[in-house]
């Protein structure tokens, strides 16, 4: 038995990258999940692949930007199993390119996935978590919430945004409810392909291609803070390459 067996987890952003290795991961090690993504047959199939190999899995086409979406996501999680013990709010996007590009609808789109999203995870939880009087809330920020970079303005001011939500989120929590940031570095992920910059795009992907860390390396360090007895709350986890500056 783990501290993760038999827990209600919902992961965002569960149809590939950090959300997809999570949910096999913690199926794995005996989760109950609640899988949502916008592409639905992706999350089809990744439930299909949990349950032949003996896991619980149940999944909802859910868009972070639609609040509407989180509750109903929530409420599965009720419906299905009772309860819901841990949300893992992995949704995100980077279209990332300079400031000089003005491209405003990618950094609405930044905006509303990255902060408002969360926030949206937030809303639809915390009133399930204080009925229950337990809960974690685990948030999917970046080490670019510790550093700007060229090219990275708008979105490491979402991912600032997200660490300071959280940190809020932590102290109004009590000491009934856990709050953690997992913050990765550069993940072998399709993060890259978000980039409507033909050089910001390439230079992102040759990163990738030469330090990057496998999303299962997420997995393990969200996995960590979950398995944790009810009284330790692990706040906050930067995981990424040695050879990442």
């Amino acid at each position: 038995m783990s501290g993760i067996d038999g827990k209600v987890v919902a992961i965002t952003g569960a149809s590939s990258g950090i959300g997809e290795a999570t949910a096999l991961l913690l199926a794995e090690r005996g989760a109950q999940l609640v899988l949502g993504a916008r592409r639905s047959e992706r999350l089809e199939e990744l439930v299909a692949g949990i349950e032949a190999a003996g896991g619980t899995a149940v999944q909802a086409r859910t868009d972070v930007t639609r609040r509407e979406d989180l509750h109903a996501l929530v409420a599965l999680a009720g419906a299905r199993f009772g309860r819901l013990d841990v949300l893992v709010s992995n949704a995100g996007v980077g279209p990332i390119s300079p400031l000089d590009d003005l491209r405003v609808d990618e950094w609405d789109a930044m905006v509303d996935v990255n902060v408002k999203g969360v926030l949206h995870g937030i809303a639809a939880a915390l009133p399930v978590f204080r009925a229950q009087g337990s809960g974690q809330f685990i948030t999917t920020a970046s080490t670019a919430a510790f550093r700007v970079v060229p090219a990275m303005a708008v979105y490491a001011g979402t991912k600032f945004a997200v660490r300071a939500l959280c940190e809020g989120l932590r102290q109004e929590a009590g000491d009934s409810l856990r709050v953690t940031t997992v913050s990765p570095g550069v993940t072998d992920t399709d993060f890259a392909e978000a980039s409507t910059n033909d050089d910001v795009r390439a230079a992102i992907a040759g990163m990738r291609d030469r330090i990057a860390i496998p999303p299962e390396a997420i997995a393990r360090a969200i996995a960590y803070a979950i398995e944790q007895p009810a009284n330790v709350d692990v706040s906050e986890i930067v995981v990424r390459p040695t050879a990442q500056s």
